[in-house]
């Protein structure tokens, strides 16, 4: 005797849960990397603003901070920055530079590589702030690194303006 089975609908539900999922991926990959650049840029370029009092114009409490507050914090001894500053020009002009080219996917991948590289200064400046703020700029960093700037960027459209400038041929 043979056995009929009614037909089953458990392979369309997985079909369309595996649907589901590449559809989100493909959004995912469109809508991520811009919103990482922006949530990355923001801490940074408020911070920044306030260190300028004008164009290139160093506020006194930045000042202030890099010569009296801020501290290097290490193994276990705290050390004044060295050129206080020079070292406050530097950081205000990343803090304005660095996310601006963020948000516009402009040389994305070291934009980030700077604002992890700043990351991991100021952790040393305040070792509590790991896991409140810390940990999630250096994950940011990370991922915008390992995804690039997306379409929605300035890197992606030069990157597609030279590829169709390429004569035919070239490698």
């Amino acid at each position: 005797m043979t056995v009929v089975k009614a037909p089953s609908h458990t392979a369309s539900v997985e079909q369309a849960v595996r649907d589901l999922a590449a559809g989100l991926g493909r959004v995912a990959s469109v809508l991520g990397p811009p919103v990482l650049r922006i949530a990355l840029a923001l801490p940074f370029f408020r911070s920044g603003l306030t260190r300028w009092d004008g164009f290139l114009s160093l506020s006194p409490s930045a000042a202030y901070l890099f010569e009296e507050e801020f501290k290097l914090h290490i193994f276990g001894r705290l050390y004044d920055f060295p050129a206080p500053l020079v070292m406050a020009h530097i950081a205000g002009l990343a803090e304005i530079t660095l996310p601006v080219l963020l948000v516009l996917g402009v040389a994305t991948r070291f934009a980030a590589l700077g604002l992890l590289i700043m990351t991991g200064v100021i952790q040393l400046v305040v070792p509590d702030g790991w896991a409140n703020f810390h940990l999630y700029w250096a994950a940011l960093a990370i991922a915008i690194m390992a995804l690039g700037p997306g379409r929605f960027s300035l890197d992606d459209l030069i990157g597609g303006l030279m590829t169709a400038r390429k004569p035919r041929g070239a490698a």
